[in-house]
């Protein structure tokens, strides 16, 4: 079996908990959403996102779409780029701080330290994925990090997504341990020829997946694919 060489990882429900995201994270951007989208008009990044809306439900209350596509969590591209501003406004003031899992920042930083290369890889994008790391519980994490690969490069659930990051770093495919709690993609991962562990958080109350390795933390996925500990 090929030695692990870089570590891709999810976040929601294996960084940090889903709660988060869903009651921290989402009600701080729908509440502020109206100001931003005033204050921000001329924000390419706005008008870009308000133009896919209107494609997307012509006619439609922008305000009172994204507001129903927080509340379904939808992976859409226009309201993951408004979120990203909006939480950016919120990581930078001091609003919002993440709460990561005690368990992943110590590894995080036994990994890069024994020369493991690490990377990100979700559905919000990556500018919020800089923000979450970068004002975190446990300090600036950002520098641990080689990439992070937003739906930019494509779904999450299909094979080709993985196939292409593994391209753009330059690994084999197998060479890639990638960590999520969501059982569709880790096997669109693991059809693409990464490795693969689900992280079944108890906080979470993640449901196992047939067919793939388990962790409860992230020092169970060092013990199993025998990586440094902290």
């Amino acid at each position: 079996m090929s030695t692990v060489r870089l570590i891709l990882l999810d976040i929601e429900g294996t960084t940090l908990p889903i709660s988060f995201v869903k009651d921290v994270l989402f009600p701080y951007s729908d509440k502020v959403m109206p100001e931003l989208l005033l204050e921000q008009a001329d924000n390419p990044l706005v008008k870009v996102a308000l133009a896919d809306i209107e494609a997307a439900n012509p006619g439609c209350d922008p305000l009172a779409q994204l507001h129903d596509w927080t509340v379904h969590d939808e992976k859409v591209a226009p309201l993951k780029s408004l979120q990203g501003l909006a939480w950016k406004t919120g990581f930078e003031t001091g609003a919002l701080k993440a709460r990561l899992y005690p368990d992943v920042a110590p590894a995080l930083e036994a990994w890069h330290k024994s020369g493991l290369r690490l990377a990100v890889y979700s559905s919000g994008s990556a500018s919020a994925q800089r923000l979450l790391y970068g004002y975190s519980d446990a300090g600036d994490l950002t520098s641990l990090f080689e990439a992070f690969y937003d739906l930019d490069i494509g779904g999450k659930k299909i094979a080709e997504s993985y196939r292409e990051i593994a391209s753009r770093a330059g690994v084999a495919p197998g060479e890639i341990l990638f960590l999520s709690d969501i059982g569709a993609e880790l096997d669109a991962a693991a059809e693409a020829g990464l490795r693969t562990c689900q992280l079944v958080r108890p906080e979470d109350g993640t449901v196992a997946h047939q067919g793939v390795r388990q962790a409860a933390d992230f020092q169970s996925v060092s013990q199993q694919f025998e990586l440094p500990v902290s």
